[in-house]
């Protein structure tokens, strides 16, 4: 299986070119090398004390927005809304307790201090977003990712609290829907997607999808919920 180097120059393979999905190593976190990388269907993913590793994983996880399924019991536990859901309010808390959450069968984490550091970068150029669940003042559930054009690169939730992060994911799709990001990449297969309605699709596929969501515009900058969705 090959696997490139990378070098100082920003530039990576064709992602087809990934066999078992590990495309390249090394290279930076640097804004520009995050967005080359998103926009060519590639992200990073590696752990503490490893070289940083480009994946581009075949197949890829998807939810396309419309077919986005909220079971009966969610909906029940959205109507009685029990948390305040905000954009972009605390996107370092977000990143932070995304690293810090227990993971089944995981020791430690891939959301290493440099993955950090990149992620807070695109945020602060408007790229990358988070999502917050409030109980009161508490930070109790969230999730952040990047986007550009019609498309929305999920990365890492957590759950302080029950349905927290899901309450806060959904409430993003209704969002994104508006803005007409309907493409939420979901890098790769998890039960918990799979219940809201992300499937499983052919890489050349999600390529061909990410090039015509690209077309759009960014909405970048600072999100904010509609007042009806709040």
């Amino acid at each position: 299986m090959p696997v490139f180097r990378l070098d100082e120059r920003l530039a990576f393979p064709r992602p087809d070119q990934a066999e078992e999905g590990l495309l390249a190593v090394g290279g930076d976190l640097s804004p520009e090398r995050l967005l080359l990388a998103y926009s060519a269907g590639i992200f990073p993913w590696y752990s503490q004390g490893e070289p940083i590793l480009w994946h581009s994983p075949d197949p890829r996880m998807v939810l396309l927005g419309r077919r986005l399924h909220v079971g009966r019991s969610l909906r029940k536990v959205m109507d009685r809304k029990p948390y305040r859901i905000t954009l972009d309010c605390a996107f370092e808390r977000v990143i932070r307790c995304c690293g810090s959450a227990p993971r089944p069968g995981q020791d430690g984490t891939w959301i290493t201090s440099g993955m950090m550091e990149g992620y807070v970068g695109l945020h602060r150029l408007g790229y990358a977003h988070s999502v917050e669940a409030w109980d009161g003042e508490s930070l109790v559930g969230g999730l952040y990712g990047v986007s550009l054009g019609g498309a929305y690169f999920g990365e890492s939730m957590f759950a302080e609290a029950p349905d927290a992060s899901k309450v806060a994911f959904v409430t993003l799709l209704g969002q994104l829907l508006r803005w007409g990001v309907g493409v939420v990449d979901c890098q790769v297969h998890t039960d918990h997607l799979e219940r809201f309605g992300a499937i499983e699709i052919p890489r050349a596929t999600y390529l061909r999808l990410l090039r015509q969501a690209l077309r759009k515009p960014t909405h970048r900058g600072v999100w904010r919920l509609d007042a009806d969705l709040a």
